[in-house]
């Protein structure tokens, strides 16, 4: 058996590498806009003579300016939108993503089946944020989103996006996940099961040929749905129906749980909407719904990272 001397130089330098890592991310992250004097600074400069930091060193020098730059911008993105504060920064995604499972009370007596769910099962305090339909293309939305780097998940209906669908293609290019809606966001559980399996797959199809991809998550329209709608969805390769714990608007949330308060891993809902349909702006609605968000202590992370 090796002695425990043998490991201590390891684990000390472990430990020191540790301690350096902390240190530097402390001072990238202190003060109201995420600096201190020393990060202001930048890395110290080598004494005459000596070399530039390489390897993990400058590496570590390289990352800590990096973070400290995205959070100087994200506090000055916050004030030009209209933030109290920016949004809180999400943590890391895990590894393996958690086991989606269909929540109690929305279960078809069907087996195998996509799960139906309205919360994805984490104790980090994350929620999700998901925006249906499309009918609102406001350009002002992508440049807020992208500033203030919140990711999101869109939710279509092919018959108010074949208008515009280059700008769709545009927030799919900023990293936007699309998923499908239906084709005519029509009452499904009314429908035969093959009219139902034709607005899903159909939107399938038009999500292939306008985005690329055939996407693996599917939202009803109105949340309504029965065992043939869940039939038809896995034949058209859906893989999980997210639902929604809450809904946000310019002027409110509107909460499904009894307790009107955001749970980690809940999924809100909003849409594409304008000043013609409700009290305000996108921007007016992504205004109220991240300072809720953020006053609760949340995050918003990026769904696709977990489902």
């Amino acid at each position: 058996m090796p002695s425990s001397r043998a490991s201590r130089p390891r684990r000390l330098r472990r430990s020191v590498g540790a301690v350096l890592v902390v240190a530097a991310l402390g001072s990238a992250c202190a003060g109201p806009s995420g600096e201190t004097d020393d990060a202001r600074k930048g890395p110290a400069k080598p004494a005459a003579g000596q070399p530039q930091a390489q390897g993990a060193a400058g590496a570590l020098d390289a990352y800590v300016e990096k973070v400290r730059k995205q959070r100087a911008a994200r506090v000055l993105a916050a004030k030009k939108w209209g933030l109290d504060r920016p949004p809180l920064e999400a943590p890391a995604p895990p590894a393996v993503k958690p086991k989606i499972t269909t929540r109690k009370g929305f279960e078809t007596d069907g087996e195998g089946l996509p799960p139906v769910f309205t919360t994805v099962p984490t104790k980090e305090k994350i929620v999700f944020l998901t925006i249906d339909d499309g009918a609102e293309k406001d350009p002002e939305l992508l440049r807020m989103m992208s500033e203030l780097q919140i990711p999101y998940s869109a939710f279509l209906s092919d018959y108010v996006i074949k208008d515009d669908y280059g700008y769709f293609r545009k927030m799919r290019d900023a990293g936007v996940s699309l998923h499908n809606h239906t084709l005519n966001h029509r009452y499904l559980p009314g429908l035969s099961y093959a009219k139902q399996k034709r607005e899903i797959c159909g939107m399938q199809d038009v999500m292939e040929e306008r985005f690329g991809k055939r996407p693996p998550l599917f939202r009803p329209p109105y949340g309504n749905y029965n065992e043939d709608t869940l039939r038809a969805a896995k034949t058209c390769g859906v893989e999980a129906v997210p639902l929604w714990a809450s809904e946000a608007f310019p002027d409110r949330m509107e909460w499904r749980e009894w307790d009107r308060d955001l749970h980690p891993g809940d999924i809100v809902l909003t849409h594409f909407r304008g000043k013609e349909d409700w009290k305000g702006s996108m921007a007016d609605m992504i205004r109220r719904v991240m300072k809720t968000i953020t006053a609760k202590g949340y995050a918003v992370a990026k769904l696709e990272d977990y489902v």
